[in-house]
């Protein structure tokens, strides 16, 4: 799976909002309601390098792969950063992106991710 198709995959789930932040932060975000699941780094040197959240067994599993590594700021979260993601294959990759977007989406009270998904949020 190469940038574009991730990008795709990662902008296809209910409520999935993708932002571009420009300087200083240079990041293209996924969110479901107020909760990042991924997101690219836009400029050099590291441009196209991928982060997600994963379990914390992923983590310690990931981090000991080549091209994979803590993401910064985030690793003491459990997100990793993928150098390449044409390294990882795609129907893992594509298992780590949809657990990470459960994991934000859980993360969500039950009125903001009945907002986030389009649904009526009164109770």
């Amino acid at each position: 799976m190469d940038t574009s198709q991730l990008k795709k995959f990662c902008a296809k789930f209910p409520g999935a909002v993708f932002t571009l932040h420009g300087h200083p932060s240079n990041i293209l975000t996924y969110t479901v309601g107020d909760k990042t699941y991924a997101y690219f780094k836009t400029s050099e040197p590291e441009r196209w390098r991928f982060s997600i959240k994963v379990t914390p067994d992923r983590f310690l599993e990931l981090t000991g792969v080549p091209g994979i590594k803590p993401a910064r700021w985030m690793g003491r979260f459990r997100w990793i950063t993928i150098v390449d993601v044409r390294t990882v294959p795609a129907d893992y990759l594509r298992e780590l992106v949809t657990w990470s977007y459960h994991e934000a989406l859980g993360k969500l009270s039950r009125k903001r991710r009945a907002l986030a998904l389009g649904g009526d949020a009164s109770d």
